[in-house]
């Protein structure tokens, strides 16, 4: 099933998709996954934090009734954040009929992104799914393609072993 975490990395490589829609973990010590843990833990204590709903989708943190957040280290994978965002908007119109909007927060740039569902997105989104699915149904992960967010990737070795 697609979540979050897949959306967000189809927008950065189709291999991690793989790797991650088979349940192949990278490594857990990576520096910068213990960031993005670090900043979780950090900002925003006084809100709710990493509801999960449906086992599906994990929103960072649930304010009120009519907005969610999503909490991201940096802004240099911002389309991916958005869209990620954006998926858990249209999951829970489309599977709970619950309509909201969302922020974007990246507390290490004092900066937030409102995000809203639109016809657009929504098939983007759809399309996205659709595409992270043909994916996961190959029998073996796409080949390496050498981008520049390979230098910080938890799966490299995995890649260019």
């Amino acid at each position: 099933m697609v979540n979050g975490t897949l959306i967000w990395y189809s927008y950065i490589c189709d291999r991690e998709v793989w790797f991650i829609g088979h349940q192949i973990e990278a490594s857990q010590d990576n520096p910068f996954l213990e960031k993005g843990r670090a900043i979780h833990e950090v900002f925003y204590s006084q809100y709710t934090k990493e509801l999960l709903i449906d086992n599906t989708i994990k929103i960072d943190i649930v304010k009120g009734r009519e907005l969610i957040a999503e909490i991201k280290s940096s802004s240099k994978h911002l389309k991916s954040a958005i869209m990620q965002l954006a998926f858990y908007l249209y999951y829970l119109k489309k599977h709970k009929g619950v309509e909201l909007r969302g922020i974007l927060s990246i507390p290490s740039e004092r900066r937030t992104e409102e995000v809203q569902l639109s016809e657009s997105l929504e098939r983007e989104l759809e399309e996205k799914i659709k595409g992270i699915e043909d994916i996961l149904s190959l029998p073996k992960p796409p080949p390496p393609v050498k981008i520049p967010y390979c230098k910080n990737c938890a799966y490299k070795e995995i890649c260019w072993a």
